[in-house]
């Protein structure tokens, strides 16, 4: 099993009256992309800035690495992370190469891990190039090069496909999938479900400030119950005998019915059945990661 890189036990926020961030239990193994996912005001930014000590907890503990986040800890720890917190930095006058020479020195490294950085970003052809003349993506690129200096366990990046085109959000997935390949383990928030789907292999939902899922895609595929569709020889007569159960025909002329478990969709099969109605076909119906987390969040959007 992997070992825990971030474990936060009952982490609170509040402002005054109100609860941002209500006792959330996170963990994060070693080496995945965990992808953070919530409506808008959930709570995710609130949450990646207490992870990094920039915000303090008003309850709760955070665990990096196996140690407690405190005032004693917090430079060790930090030298371990790497952060892309809302807009990239970098001075838009100087070129790509002398904004990585300040992160260098500024933190004592090696020339080495600069290059490593910015090879890792597949930046290194544009470095000449003053900052205020690169896209949104490569100032997107350059930020996680900055970050990535240090060499970082742990990357936390808040919506870093945020603004990007097509091209770019495939080159952050990439991106993403490589540092995780490499050992690093990333930890990324968006509002774009699709690409978290491809990119993520643990997820956590975050709703209201609280969390209502952590897992794999699978687990969470599993724990949700869409509808079962059944193909059958009389439709209509299907409905009326399922009514109870809430059936309803759908544009395809198959029945739904909302709800129901192994053993009730069995029940269901046989009472049609019963019926004199011929079964063709018995499925759940396919649902996106965006369609349970619709569900799980009532729909409360992104």
């Amino acid at each position: 099993m992997p070992s825990t890189i971030v474990e936060t036990s009952n982490l609170t926020k509040r402002y005054g009256a109100r609860t941002v961030v209500e006792d959330l239990d996170l963990c994060i193994p070693e080496g995945c992309v965990y992808g953070f996912l919530g409506p808008n005001g959930a709570g995710k930014s609130t949450t990646m800035k207490m992870l990094l000590s920039l915000i303090r907890p008003s309850g709760g503990e955070v665990r990096i690495m196996g140690r407690p986040m405190t005032r004693a800890t917090r430079r060790t720890l930090l030298g371990g992370i790497g952060s892309l917190i809302e807009a990239p930095p970098g001075y838009a006058h100087l070129t790509g190469a002398e904004n990585m020479q300040l992160v260098r020195r500024m933190l004592g490294l090696g020339r080495q891990q600069i290059e490593d950085a910015v090879r890792a970003v597949r930046l290194q052809d544009q470095m000449g190039k003053k900052v205020r003349d690169y896209s949104l993506g490569m100032k997107q690129r350059l930020g996680i090069a900055m970050a990535l200096a240090r060499r970082p366990r742990l990357l936390i990046l808040d919506e870093p496909t945020n603004g990007l085109d097509p091209a770019g959000i495939e080159e952050m997935r990439g991106l993403l999938r490589r540092l995780a390949h490499d050992g690093v383990t990333v930890m990324v928030s968006s509002h774009l479900l699709g690409e978290i789907d491809r990119t993520a292999t643990v997820l956590g939902i975050l709703s209201g400030g609280r969390l209502i899922f952590q897992g794999s895609r699978a687990e969470l595929m599993a724990a949700s119950n869409p509808d079962v569709i059944i193909a059958c020889s009389d439709p209509h007569a299907a409905v009326a005998t399922l009514r109870s159960a809430g059936a309803r025909l759908t544009a395809d002329d198959e029945v739904a019915v909302p709800g129901l478990d192994e053993p009730r969709t069995a029940g269901a099969v046989a009472a049609l059945v019963g019926s004199g109605i011929g079964i063709f076909g018995v499925r759940r119906e396919e649902q996106s990661l965006e369609d349970v987390f619709m569900a799980l969040t009532a729909g409360s959007g992104l």
